[in-house]
């Protein structure tokens, strides 16, 4: 099978390293400075996560697109107060989000850049989501998840997060983008790291709008996909593979993943799936998917390891999200998922860093 090449992605030593020298000065500096000086730079740093999401609920990286605005300019394109704006802008552009001209004019960035709504790898969502009432109002229950070990969504809405995210579809289509967003985020380090011309059909299992699958498919003009989900994520679906000229190569199943998967596939794709869910719950659906695998066929789990090491890592704060906003979800180590996977009848055979903080996990059936 031939392969379009994915995007140039740095090698993995040089990403890692730079990354161990960014961890190094930034805890040189938290040594040094007085304590409740650093401490308090960490605890305003929410500050800024939610200016981001104000600037990419207001549509700023959009407007600002066509080119430099005014902060006059800019205010009337948002709908906003000037002055506030301009305070807005303040923060944002000395943390580099925009830039602002000589001439006192707001660009954008190559960071600002990612919260346009058409970018190719857009966090406009992602910002959004996580800057909402509704994820700030989980987050404010912190501390409750972590006395009583479990989700704050019973507590604080009446149901689980995937519960109230399915009848309150605002929050649910918001948070079905965002998680497009990211899934979209990791694809091409992923396809960088991991050959999957080997595999003539791969059932991608609670693959969601497909991003994953249908860019596999691109660049493996040979391979076939089948797409599984929930019927009320995969239904409207079909339409989209045909625009995109994968009709004949790509089905499309509804189902749940914790009854049965489609069988026939030479690879089974589980991306940020296995995280959301306890370790019983990720065992129901591994021994599904493993039910449906013929002897040769190949699981690929997809997800954030996290590392043995104490410095910081994106999976330790997916981790907590984990803890708030899911029944026993949780991030794992290499020798976790390995545990896992024996459970349900898998041997864990390697595991493949990628230049994001995903690994695939590669497994066979016992």
């Amino acid at each position: 099978m031939t392969s379009t090449a994915p995007k140039k992605i740095p090698p993995l030593p040089i990403i890692r390293g730079i990354d161990r020298v960014r961890a190094v000065l930034a805890n040189l500096y938290r040594t040094l400075v007085p304590g409740h000086v650093a401490l308090l730079e960490l605890q305003v740093a929410g500050f800024l996560s939610q200016a981001i999401s104000t600037a990419a609920e207001l549509g700023i990286a959009d407007e600002l697109a066509a080119g430099p605005r005014t902060a006059t300019q800019l205010a009337r394109a948002v709908e906003v107060d000037e002055d506030g704006l301009c305070r807005l802008m303040r923060l944002l552009v000395s943390y580099n989000v925009f830039a602002q001209r000589r001439d006192g004019s707001y660009t954008l960035t190559r960071m600002g850049a990612a919260l346009r709504s058409d970018a190719e790898v857009t966090l406009r969502d992602v910002s959004r989501f996580f800057g909402s009432p509704f994820h700030r109002n989980h987050w404010s229950h912190l501390s409750d998840a972590v006395r009583t070990g479990e989700a704050v969504g019973p507590a604080v809405d009446g149901a689980s997060f995937f519960e109230y995210a399915a009848t309150n579809r605002e929050v649910g289509d918001l948070f079905d983008r965002a998680m497009t967003s990211i899934s979209t985020m990791s694809t091409d380090p992923l396809l960088a790291a991991y050959d999957f011309s080997r595999f003539g059909t791969l059932v991608d299992v609670g693959g969601g709008q497909g991003s994953l699958l249908t860019e596999i498919l691109h660049r493996y003009p040979a391979a076939r996909g089948i797409l599984f989900d929930l019927p009320t994520v995969v239904d409207d679906l079909t339409a989209d593979l045909a625009a995109q000229g994968l009709a004949q190569r790509c089905e499309v199943e509804g189902g749940s993943f914790f009854e049965q998967v489609p069988p026939g596939g030479d690879a089974y794709l589980l991306k940020h799936v296995v995280h959301d869910w306890s370790d019983d719950r990720a065992e129901q659906i591994l021994r599904a998917v493993r039910l449906a695998m013929n002897r040769s066929a190949t699981l690929l789990v997809i997800e954030l390891v996290l590392p043995e090491h104490r410095r910081p890592h994106p999976g330790k704060f997916i981790d907590l999200e984990m803890l708030v906003n899911t029944e026993g979800g949780h991030e794992r180590t290499e020798s976790q998922f390995r545990d896992l996977l024996a459970r349900a009848g898998f041997t864990l055979t390697r595991t493949v860093p990628t230049a994001a903080p995903d690994c695939v996990l590669e497994a066979r059936a016992r």
